[in-house]
């Protein structure tokens, strides 16, 4: 989870914020049940004070940095299962 961010690069929301703020020239607050905890989205840009905005189906949103992890690590998990499948 320490892994740095950069535009492009798939991320999951790995906990729930107390509300999202949308990625809107004029943002609003949407509760925290806008997107479901797993959900997966695309590095748009960076913000200041530690925000990433998200794109993600629902929308594009400001996360905190916190709340997010690369997405690739399941990749890792698909690669050992498409060994165990090759035996």
């Amino acid at each position: 989870m320490t892994a740095e961010l950069a535009v492009g690069d798939r991320v999951r929301l790995i906990a729930l914020p107390p509300y999202f703020k949308t990625a809107d020239p004029m943002p609003m607050l949407r509760p925290p049940d806008t997107l479901p905890l797993g959900a997966e989205g695309v590095v748009q840009s960076r913000r200041p004070g530690g925000y990433w905005g998200i794109k993600f189906d629902q929308g594009a949103f400001l996360v905190d940095r916190q709340y997010l992890d690369r997405a690739d690590a399941p990749a890792e998990r698909a690669t050992g299962a498409s060994e165990s499948g090759e035996a």
